[in-house]
């Protein structure tokens, strides 16, 4: 079974993705007890009872509250100490919460009782491995039956606790078993190199590196990270420099490296960023929790990740992994606590902020969100990002004049612009084009075209535009029937198409699409607002009044809602509606 390590040692959020193939999750398999599905929320009442306690830990679980989970669930073993499957679901909560010390004393009971259960024996080979007890951690290990997730975290693990008994050819060979499924060289021959590395023999060291970066995996970020350094950590900057841009060259867009290009440039090597047993198990952690995680294994990603930082916990990219996972799940308070204690020198701290403040604007907190970000841009003065995310936020609370100028100062920090800045066009655009200034929204839309001229939101959002002005009508349908040749399945794109044949006058065409726009969108306000406009010029009158009706169920803005009553009392009486944001 393949595994394309390489794609796991970055979090997605941080540039485009990459795909991977991870190890079969063990969920099924009943590893990790299956949990509901969470929603961070209100508080739960203590139980009475075992029952009572139990119920109130799940109803915890189920609000996202692992604090209280974990507080009910101890409350419950105090009623039935001799639980193990309540040992077993309040372990892997403590240590989804990051409560490690905790999830060791029950993984201790529930060894003491004979469970039977890899989760136990990571947890415990993990604590082993952080206490320097390495010849108990790799016994423990080289028991595990070789199936599923073993096979990987198993031999992974062990190889690092023979690296702390100086067993680098035991190591090795630990290694080695990863072999035997196709894929998996990539990950052997990482881990090959950070232990021999390690252990002083750098020319293999560097032969490994190489055939790590050459396999399946390709540049990705961790990977060329650690290489990178050892490069200029054993002399030879100039290659480090090239694995560096070779990098750049496929993610021009990305800012992880620039702290590594300032050091280079500076002639200060680093230290080793794995420098110790505990060091490498967490790095293998890691790998293995991004790897469940682009399989959408988010259960096991952040057991695997919350184990990697109870070995090192400043140890960044996992910080960010564990973050993101939280954050997936929805729950943006945990993830901004695990995004906060991000070291600001880190490379990840950047994009943890930017997060923050996104999670901050989810959860209803937007003028710390704003505060945020302005303070990230006066602390970055040549970084755009924090003031485009700003603009972005402004712009979603329809504060367009100030989200245009937010994003006029982050035009400005870009400086010349390229083929990567479409998408700041295109949001500006959008933000002129609902501030009334429209001959900037136009020229930003046209030249985010000449650097993505198959743009398909960019195409509609234009042609929507001159249609509804009435201007350019021939361009605008055919950059219309582009965008939706792009994305058939786009509702607010058919739309568009609905619409444009409707202020063209091709009612049957305006209802065909607008109908099939409904069926994709069926809750947006504007959507079924317009196909009631069709049907109303269709002569379909008691369908057109059902529409705006409906419409209005869907709360409007407050420019729709007046126009939808006015139609429900004397029908349409211009062709003209109320734009939207796109």
């Amino acid at each position: 079974m393949a595994v394309g390590v390489f794609a796991s040692l970055l979090p997605a959020a941080c540039m485009s993705a990459e795909t991977a193939k991870a190890p079969e999750t063990v969920a099924a398999a009943g590893e990790v007890p299956a949990q509901d599905v969470l929603v961070e929320g209100a508080p739960v009442p203590v139980g009475a009872s075992f029952v009572g306690n139990y119920l109130a830990g799940r109803h915890a679980q189920a609000q996202r509250d692992g604090a209280k989970a974990i507080e009910y669930f101890r409350l419950a073993l105090e009623e039935d100490p001799e639980n193990t499957d309540l040992m077993l679901r309040a372990a892997v909560v403590m240590i989804s919460e990051g409560a490690f010390a905790d999830a060791v004393i029950e993984a201790r009971k529930l060894e003491s009782r004979g469970a039977d259960n890899s989760v136990v024996e990571y947890t415990l080979a993990v604590d082993d491995i952080a206490a320097g007890r390495f010849a108990e951690a790799g016994e423990r290990l080289a028991v595990l039956p070789e199936n599923g997730i073993n096979r990987y975290v198993g031999a992974m693990l062990r190889a690092w606790a023979l690296v702390g008994l100086g067993d680098v050819d035991g190591a090795r060979s630990a290694l080695a078993e990863l072999k035997r499924g196709e894929g998996t060289n990539a990950l052997s021959d990482l881990h090959e190199a950070l232990i021999q590395d390690l252990t002083g023999r750098r020319k293999e060291a560097g032969e490994a590196f190489e055939r790590a970066l050459a396999g399946d995996g390709g540049l990705a970020f961790r990977a060329v990270d650690l290489y990178g350094a050892f490069l200029e950590r054993t002399g030879e900057p100039m290659e480090a420099r090239r694995v560096y841009q070779g990098f750049l060259a496929e993610h021009p867009e990305s800012y992880l490296l620039q702290p590594a290009m300032a050091r280079l440039e500076a002639g200060r090597p680093p230290a080793p960023d794995i420098a110790s047993a505990a060091d490498g198990a967490a790095q293998a952690l890691f790998d293995l929790a991004g790897a469940f995680r682009q399989q959408n294994a988010q259960e096991m990603a952040l057991v695997l990740g919350r184990l990697a930082l109870a070995l090192k916990p400043d140890f960044a990219v996992a910080q960010f992994l564990v973050g993101d996972i939280l954050e997936t799940s929805e729950r943006q308070e945990s993830a901004n606590q695990v995004y906060a204690s991000i070291k600001a020198d880190s490379p990840f701290a950047r994009a943890a902020n930017i997060r923050m403040a996104l999670n901050l604007n989810a959860m209803d907190r937007t003028e710390q969100a704003v505060a945020l970000l302005r303070k990230m841009a006066r602390e970055n003065p040549k970084d755009p990002e924090p003031l485009i995310t700003l603009g972005n936020v402004l712009r979603g609370h329809q504060r367009f004049v100030e989200a245009v100028e937010i994003y006029d100062q982050a035009v400005t920090r870009v400086g010349p612009m390229n083929k990567q800045h479409w998408s700041l066009l295109y949001s500006r655009g959008m933000a002129l084009e609902r501030s009334k200034q429209w001959p900037r929204a136009e020229k930003d839309f046209l030249k985010a075209l000449e650097y993505e001229p198959e743009q398909p939101y960019v195409l509609n959002y234009l042609g929507y535009s001159w249609v509804d002005m009435g201007l350019h009508l021939d361009r605008a349908m055919e950059m219309i029937r582009k965008a939706v040749q792009l994305r058939p399945n786009d509702g607010y794109i058919v739309d568009s198409l609905g619409w444009a044949l409707y202020r063209l006058g091709d009612i049957p065409g305006a209802v065909r699409e607008l109908e099939r726009a409904v069926e994709l969108r069926p809750e947006d306000p504007v959507i079924n607002d317009h196909l009631g406009d069709a049907y109303w010029k269709a002569g379909r009158r008691q369908e057109a009044r059902f529409q705006w009706r409906r419409s209005l169920g869907f709360e409007p803005e407050a420019d729709l809602i007046a126009a939808i009553e006015k139609k429900l009392k004397t029908g349409v009486v211009e062709d003209k509606a109320p734009g939207r944001d796109g």
